[in-house]
């Protein structure tokens, strides 16, 4: 089942329960409303009660009826009047409806008039009682079959049960008609992500052009195959970019061990051992440094509060024992509270510096100063062009003169992806003697 159909039954199903519910509610009140008119009709009658006997005496004047009231139920249309002569008795009575000891306490004045349901001849009767004005002891009762606003009550019911189930029809064929007008938009989306998913050509547009919940569907859609062709597009680099990369040292140190293995008793042997192993180096930095581009492209397993100063100094003096005294370190770091993984912190901070160190000269400086969360490296080094200067944090991004240079390219790239998964940023900023690299972090505040 669809979703227009199952929005038709839907809204035929609202439909004809609002109808139910009006019926519930309406039925009874006209229900009420008729009896209502029934018993204010049966007080009319008996009002007149004075008025009948006059005329019925006027009738028989002269006669030796004259003053007798006859006690045999009178037709006034659908009502019938009786008139009971005193004194009243309970009991049987072969005129009309049995009289009982209330109607005998109505006639006497100690009863208020009042309502009953009573059956005659096989007949149900609404019946009012009522003392006869004027005559103390004398009853009067109206009475009116109770099925006269049967009728009226049935073509009502009909009424109802046939507008319940013309409503409920009518909304269905409403709703299935308006449902294919509203839900074209998601027809429309549907066959777009069904096509997607057919051609897997993650750059075909998505329709966007409601301000609705649908367009908001839409652009949800849309920013998701976007960011999700992005990220399909930068993994299909990185692959190509790894596989050139890798291919190189591979086919080095593969050179090297056949050499080696044709050649165990050549002078060259340790040669190629050694070239062999510092290639098989290389692809273990390589290696490694793909594994941590892959992990801080990914929410951080473990974040805290990181006092960068501190891992900056820490940093630095690593590299100044590993470089020995061929390279010297000035450290300028005020106290920067940032909040983020401190591992990856680190790790990009020492790749800064490691990049510092390998292009200073020997007896060269690497200067460290950290303010307002902005961390600067600057080395002694050649320096980098200013057309280069916004590629040298781009994966596998070697400039031509840094190709004669052990490394990935992927060092810098690993910044900036540390930077951007902290809120931060990383740039190359000019500078006169040297490369400035700058990574800048939100920063908290020091307890």
């Amino acid at each position: 089942m669809n979703l227009r159909t199952r929005l038709a039954i839907a809204g035929g199903a609202i439909a004809a329960g609002a109808m139910l519910l009006v019926s519930v509610v309406l039925y009874p009140a006209v229900e009420s409303n008729l009896r209502g008119q029934i018993d204010s009709s049966l007080v009319a009658a008996a009002a007149k009660a004075p008025e009948v006997a006059a005329a019925i005496k006027q009738k028989f004047k002269g006669t030796p009826n004259e003053s007798a009231l006859p006690s045999v139920p009178l037709g006034i249309g659908s009502t019938q009047l009786q008139i009971v002569p005193g004194p009243v008795q309970a009991g049987p009575s072969t005129e009309f409806v049995d009289l009982t000891a209330r109607d005998v306490e109505v006639a006497k004045g100690t009863a208020a008039a009042y309502f009953r349901t009573a059956v005659y001849d096989g007949v149900a009767y609404r019946i009012y009682t009522a003392p006869f004005p004027g005559t103390p002891g004398t009853l009067v009762r109206t009475a009116i079959p109770q099925s006269d606003p049967a009728p009226t009550l049935h073509q009502l019911a009909w009424l109802l049960a046939g507008s319940t189930v013309a409503a409920g029809l009518l909304a269905a064929l409403a709703s299935r008609l308006a449902a294919r007008r509203v839900l074209r938009p998601v027809r429309r989306l549907t066959e777009t992500v069904e096509l997607i998913r057919t051609t897997g050509d993650l750059a075909i547009p998505i329709p966007t052009d409601s301000q609705d919940e649908i367009g908001r569907l839409g652009s949800a859609f849309a920013g998701m195959t976007a960011a999700l062709d992005e990220s399909v597009g930068a993994q299909r680099r990185l692959v190509a970019d790894a596989s050139h990369e890798l291919r190189t040292p591979l086919t080095s140190l593969t050179v090297n061990l056949e050499l080696l293995a044709e050649n165990l008793a050549d002078t060259q042997a340790p040669h190629l051992a050694a070239e062999a192993l510092g290639q098989a180096g290389e692809l273990r930095t390589l290696i490694n440094d793909l594994v941590d581009l892959a992990r801080y492209g990914q929410p951080a397993f473990h974040t805290e509060d990181v006092r960068l100063d501190l891992v900056a100094e820490r940093v630095a003096a690593r590299a100044a024992r590993r470089a020995a005294a061929e390279i010297g370190f000035d450290l300028a770091c005020a106290p920067t509270l940032v909040h983020g993984d401190p591992d990856a912190l680190e790790r990009a901070v020492a790749n800064l510096v490691d990049n510092a160190v390998k292009w200073s000269p020997p007896g060269g400086r690497v200067l460290i100063t950290l303010e307002a969360g902005a961390l600067d490296v600057a080395d002694a080094g050649p320096g980098i062009p200013d057309s280069d200067l916004k590629f040298v944090f781009d994966r596998f991004y070697r400039s031509p003169a840094a190709r004669a240079h052990p490394g990935s390219g992927l060092g810098l790239a690993i910044v900036r992806q540390v930077a951007e998964a902290h809120g931060g940023t990383a740039e190359a900023v000019p500078s006169r003697t040297g490369a400035l690299l700058r990574l800048k972090l939100p920063v908290c505040q020091l307890p």
